[in-house]
Parts: structure tokens; sequence; C-alpha cells
């Protein structure tokens, strides 16, 4: 017999499944879209000035950040995880800027705050708009639930 997971075997006949997080799915996205985004400014990090002493300094905290940002992923749903997210966006945003400030090689310090605005944005909005969508969702659930155990009449007449 193949090995089940955890919820293979805790699953009974007839058990519902409560919805899953649209919070965690959208702000899961964003970090990896965040881990995506360091991990090539990494390499442009270090590509502009790998004859500095700090280059590979850039390359080591950006490629770090961006291993924390994927491993967030897994903590969102404890506690504090959205808090931590948080901590990673201004981490991230003042990274940006302190590139910017410590390079010379061309990278203008008021443009490297814009990727670091953009993502702190569009994490604002995922926590947001997930918030909502999972209050929406938890309605319609606990409808469904209702419904199936207190049937209507009506539904009757068409079985």
């Amino acid at each position: 017999m193949p090995k089940q997971t955890r919820a293979q075997r805790e699953w009974r006949p007839g058990q519902v499944k409560a919805p899953r997080s649209v919070k965690t799915l959208f702000a899961s996205t964003v970090l990896c879209l965040e881990a995506v985004l360091m991990f090539f400014f990494s390499l442009m990090a270090w590509g502009l000035n790998q004859n500095e002493w700090y280059a590979w300094w850039l390359l080591g905290g950006s490629l770090a950040l961006a291993v924390v940002l994927i491993f967030t992923c897994a903590i969102l749903q404890r506690r504090g995880g959205y808090a931590f997210g948080w901590v990673l966006q201004f981490v991230m945003l003042f990274g940006f800027i302190a590139v910017a400030l410590v390079t010379s090689e061309g990278l203008i310090v008021p443009l490297a705050a814009i990727p670091g605005v953009a993502f702190m944005a569009c994490w604002w909005y995922a926590l947001n708009k997930g918030d909502q969508l999972d209050d929406e969702k938890l309605d319609r659930f606990r409808a469904e639930e209702a419904l199936a155990e207190n049937p209507t009449t009506e539904e009757h007449k068409n079985d």
C-alpha cells in the first residue's frame, strides 16, 4: 500500500473540507515573485560591482533574502507570519536603496525605491483583497453547509 499523507489518513467519509485561504495564496505569490526579483537583482548588483570589495556581500545578502522570502510562504498562516512578511517588505525596500547608495555604477538612488514600493503595494493589496475574498468564501461555505444539513422542500421536488 502506498504511503499516505496525514490528511489522507485523517479523512473520513462525508467529511467536508474547509476552504483554503485566498489571502495566503495571494501573499505567497507576491513573496515568490519578490524572491525571483531578488535573485536577478543579486546577479545584476554583483555583475555591476564585481571588482569592488562589497560585490560578494551584495550577492550573498540578496540571495539570502530571496531564500528567506521563499521560506516565509510556509509560515504565513502561523502567528506573526504576515507581520514577518511586512518586515521583509521593508528589508527589501531599504535593501534596494542601500545598494543604490553604496554603488556608483549608474544606479540612480530615487529609482532604486520603485521595485520596493511597487512590491509593497502588491503585498498590501494581496493581504486586503485576500481577506475580503476569504470572508466571502467562508460565508459561501457556511451557507452550503447549512443547506446540506437542512435542505428546503423546493430542492426535494427536483430530486
